[in-house]
C-alpha cells in the first residue's frame, strides 16, 4: 500500500477526496488503520464551512473513530501501555496539554490548549491515521472486538457519561430528556440503564427511536403544553433531572418550569455562538434548582465508554442506521444534513496487514 484515501478540507466549505501518501511514522508514533468513523453535526458544519474556528487548513475530518493498530514506532515496541499491532481500539479525539489550569484542576475536557483529531489534527475519514507521541493516551483498546461502527460511538457516549456522572440519576429517578437526536437517545439509554424512568421530547420522527432506547413516555409537545405533559407524568412534582440535549435556548425556561424542587438541569447541548436564554431566577431560587454544564470528555470518560460498549453493558447499535464507504463520504454527509437516519458511519475499504 503506497497511498491512502482521505477526505480533507481543501478550503472552508470544500471537502475533497484525495489520495495521499501513507503518513510517515515517527519512532514514537502509532499508525492506526481506520475501521469506521461515525459522523455528527460538527463534521457537517466543518465540511460546509459553517464552523471554521480551530479548523486547520487541509485537515482530514472525523472525530468519532474506531480503528485497529497497524504499525507502531520503533521506540514503542517495549512499552506495555501501547497496544500491539492488530488490536482493535477507539481513539479519543481530545488531545489535552496536561499543564494548563483546567487540566491541573481535573478538567482536561476543556483544556485551554486543546487540539482535536478531525479539527486541528488529521482525523478518521481516511484509510490510516497517525497518532503522535503526545496523543498516545488517546488510544484505548477494547475488552473484546465489536462492530467498528458501534465502537465509534464511544466518543458521543463518553460525553454523555461525563454529564450523567454529575447528575443524581439512579433507580427510580425520573429523567426528562429534551431532544431526541442521537445524543438525546444516548441519554435515554444511559438513564434507563441506571434504573431511571425516562420521558423524551423531540421531533415526531424521533419518538419511536426514543421508545426503542427505553423511554416510557415520548412527546412532540412544546412550550406550556410540554410543561403540562411533564407535570402530568410526574403527578405534579416534576422530574428529578432535566437534560437539555439539543441547542435550543428556548428550552432553558421550559426546563426550569419542569424540574422538581431540588431538581437538576443539565446544559448538555452546545448552543449557537452568541445565543442568549431567559430564565426566571425565582424558579432557581425558590425551587432550589441545580444547573450544571457539561462539555466534551476526559480520557477516563472515553475509556469508560469503550469498556461499556465492548463488554456489552450498553447497546447503542440501533443508532447506526446508515453505512457508507469512504469513497461515498459526500453521500454520507448529505444523509447527516437531511437527517435521513440517526447515526451515519463511514467505513474505509480496509488495509492489509503491515
Amino acid at each position: 500500500m503506497e497511498s491512502m484515501l482521505a477526505a480533507s478540507l481543501d478550503s472552508p466549505g470544500t471537502l475533497v477526496l484525495e489520495k495521499r501518501p501513507i503518513p510517515a511514522l515517527g519512532p514514537r508514533d502509532v499508525l492506526l488503520a481506520v475501521e469506521a468513523t461515525t459522523l455528527c453535526g460538527t463534521d457537517l458544519r466543518i465540511a460546509t464551512g459553517q464552523k471554521t474556528n480551530g479548523v486547520a487548513p487541509g485537515v482530514v475530518l472525523g472525530h468519532e473513530i474506531a480503528a485497529r493498530v497497524w504499525r507502531i514506532g520503533s521506540d514503542l515496541t517495549a512499552r506495555i501501555d501501547v497496544p500491539a499491532p492488530g488490536t482493535q481500539v477507539g481513539l479519543a479525539p481530545e488531545i489535552a496539554c496536561g499543564h494548563c489550569a483546567p487540566c491541573a484542576s481535573g478538567h482536561s475536557n476543556v483544556c485551554a490548549n486543546m487540539r482535536l483529531f478531525g479539527t486541528g489534527v488529521d482525523g478518521g475519514l481516511a484509510d490510516l491515521i497517525v497518532v503522535p507521541e503526545e496523543a498516545l493516551a488517546c488510544i484505548t483498546p477494547v475488552a473484546r472486538d465489536i462492530a467498528p461502527p458501534h465502537l465509534a460511538l464511544a466518543e458521543p457516549l463518553s460525553c454523555c457519561l461525563r454529564a450523567t456522572s454529575r447528575l443524581p440519576i439512579e433507580a427510580g429517578s425520573r429523567v426528562l430528556v429534551l431532544g431526541t437526536g442521537p445524543i438525546g437517545l444516548i441519554h435515554c439509554a444511559l438513564a434507563v440503564s441506571a434504573g431511571a424512568r425516562v420521558m423524551a421530547c423531540g421531533r415526531q420522527a424521533r419518538l419511536e427511536p426514543a421508545r426503542a432506547m427505553g423511554a416510557e413516555v415520548t412527546t412532540a409537545a412544546q412550550g406550556e403544553d410540554l410543561v403540562r405533559e411533564v407535570l402530568a407524568w410526574t403527578d405534579g412534582v416534576g422530574p428529578d433531572v432535566v437534560i437539555i440535549a439539543v441547542g435550543d435556548p428556548g428550552l432553558v425556561p421550559i426546563a426550569a418550569q419542569c424540574a422538581r424542587i431540588g431538581g437538576h438541569i443539565s446544559f448538555f447541548a452546545g448552543f449557537p455562538a452568541g445565543a442568549m436564554a431567559q430564565i426566571d431566577p425565582n424558579l432557581v431560587h425558590y425551587r432550589e434548582l441545580t444547573v450544571s454544564g457539561s462539555a466534551n470528555a476526559t480520557l477516563d470518560d472515553y475509556a469508560a465508554a469503550v469498556d461499556a460498549l465492548s463488554r456489552g453493558r450498553i447497546d447503542l447499535s440501533p443508532l447506526i442506521t446508515h453505512e457508507y464507504e469512504l469513497s461515498d463520504v459526500h453521500d454520507a454527509l448529505e444523509a447527516v444534513r437531511t437527517r435521513a437516519g440517526l447515526k451515519v458511519a463511514v467505513r474505509p475499504r480496509g488495509v492489509s496487514a503491515p
